[in-house]
């Protein structure tokens, strides 16, 4: 029998594979990628991220060696700019939502004279909430103990959980408003069908009666 414990901790994990998105995708000279992150509000992002460029004469992808750089442009579910700019072809970049909701991660390249119409693989990481802490770094700057460290990240995935949790509550609110709103128009929509086919209806009574009564019928 599964213990609610065994069940906690699988949440748990499953709640971090959901908050570590790694893939690699390709792009060409002008061309730019885009993802949409749904991200809690007050949530610390980290985006880590590693170009490579097609080498002909190998046939095969290899490390920039420098000078190419990467465009990073961030928007918030308003289609506000919280990051627009330009780091080297090896880095990483960070930004805090400020807004619960899809948050848009452009990257391109900043000049395409560098790999001459070939393409460039990129690397990317993207690491959301507790993960995105450095918690050696942390340890080492506070001075704490193995204990404390723990009992820290413990603490910043309880935070997260608690604002995750907020997040799926605003997602249902919202949901529920739509269809209360949609489930309105419709009502509102069979309505004026009913109304429109009275009148007809009463038009053509008003109608038929008339040219009976033109025609000496009645």
């Amino acid at each position: 029998m599964i213990s609610i414990r065994h069940l906690y901790s699988f949440f748990l994990q499953l709640l971090m594979l959901q908050l570590v998105v790694g893939l690699y995708f390709h792009i060409g000279e002008t061309e730019k990628k885009c993802f949409i992150e749904e991200i809690p509000d007050e949530t610390m992002v980290v985006g880590n991220y590693k170009v490579e460029i097609f080498d002909r004469s190998q046939n095969a992808f290899l490390p920039t060696g420098g000078g190419l750089g990467m465009h990073v442009e961030v928007k918030d579910p308003d289609e506000k700019v919280i990051l627009s700019r330009t780091y080297a072809s090896d880095g990483r970049y960070t930004f805090t939502s400020h807004t619960a909701g899809e948050h848009t991660i452009c990257l391109h390249s900043n000049s395409s004279a560098w790999f001459g119409g070939g393409q460039l693989r990129v690397h990317l990481d993207i690491q959301v909430g507790e993960h995105a802490n450095d918690y050696p770094q942390i340890a080492t700057k506070d001075k704490l103990t193995e204990l404390q460290l723990r009992v820290r990240q413990l603490l910043d995935q309880v935070e997260q959980i608690t604002k995750e949790q907020n997040y799926q509550r605003y997602r249902e609110e919202r949901f529920r408003q739509t269809s209360e709103s949609t489930n309105q128009r419709v009502l509102w929509w069979s309505i004026a069908q009913t109304l429109v086919l009275l009148v007809t209806g009463f038009w053509q009574m008003r109608h038929l009666k008339g040219f009976f009564e033109a025609k000496k019928l009645v």
